[in-house]
């Protein structure tokens, strides 16, 4: 893999948050050993623009963007978050519906920016890259579920804000779940491809400080934590491609090469069937 980079971003999809200031994006990039060569946050889309842009600064880099990249359907969901649902519905995992008349794009403009800037957006449909600059679209609740490391068998970790009437200590119980999720990411330092959660200080704070109850503190984390998600499937599908991930999205897309597709690792029962199967 040489000096690739893989990148993690767990955009904030609307231009600014509930006070008018951006809302937190979560930001990682490690090498291929695994290391975590900067992690953090960034607020606002030209503040993540200039830090992808400096973590990229050999000029090979995989960037896996938690956020829609290419939406072209007038209405309804994108097929590919369909299939998220029919393929890891099992597991609990569905994905949001996006479409043009969609509020919050803000990966949209991400991608336009960075194909400004010399970046290509790649659906997937021929593999991974192995040079340039390249940005694509993935979903960690997918990773979670269908990477075989990470042991959730049976359902996703609930590990995100609950539905509409939780339940009384549904606090602790999240953060609880978080410091499980934790625990096993701190378990890819032995997988191939490696993530080494203690190679930085900032996500080596993930292991050492308990996850916090508080909502707004609980954010902050969860965005490093699925950013880290994000980083550590852009490597795992440079490393094993279409041995361990899928591309969910139409077959025949009306814009080769500019399919809207997730990324998505996956075990054999989660797959899709391959067309004429």
């Amino acid at each position: 893999m040489g000096m690739r980079r893989f990148i993690g971003v767990d955009l904030a999809w609307g231009r600014t948050g509930a006070r008018g200031r951006p809302n937190e994006t979560g930001v990682a990039v490690v090498d291929a050993a695994g290391t975590v060569i900067d992690c953090g946050w960034t607020r606002g889309v030209d503040e993540t623009i200039e830090w992808i842009t400096r973590a990229a600064a050999d000029g090979s880099a995989s960037a896996f963007v938690d956020a829609p990249l290419a939406v072209d359907n007038p209405t309804g969901q994108r097929p590919c978050e369909r299939e998220v649902g029919r393929r890891y519905g099992r597991w609990k995992v569905s994905a949001n519906s996006t479409n043009l008349n969609s509020r919050h794009q803000a990966g949209v403009l991400v991608r336009g920016l960075l194909e400004e800037a010399g970046w290509t957006y790649d659906d997937g449909m021929h593999g991974p890259p192995d040079d340039g600059l390249v940005l694509s679209e993935c979903y960690p609740y997918t990773t979670l579920v269908g990477a075989v490391e990470l042991g959730y068998d049976l359902e996703r970790p609930r590990y995100k804000r609950p539905g509409r009437r939780p339940q009384p200590g549904w606090r602790l119980a999240r953060a609880q779940v978080c410091d499980g999720l934790i625990a096993r990411l701190a378990g890819l330092a032995e997988a191939d491809p490696p993530l080494r959660l203690a190679s930085h200080p900032v996500s080596r704070r993930l292991m050492t400080e308990p996850s916090p109850e508080r909502d707004a503190a609980y954010k902050h984390r969860e965005d490093l934590i699925d950013a880290l998600l994000c980083a550590w499937t852009a490597a795992l599908w440079s490393r094993h491609g279409l041995a361990r991930c899928q591309v969910l999205g139409e077959e025949v897309p009306a814009t080769p090469g500019a399919a809207a597709t997730i990324i998505a690792p996956a075990r054999p029962e989660q797959r899709r069937a391959r067309a004429g199967e």
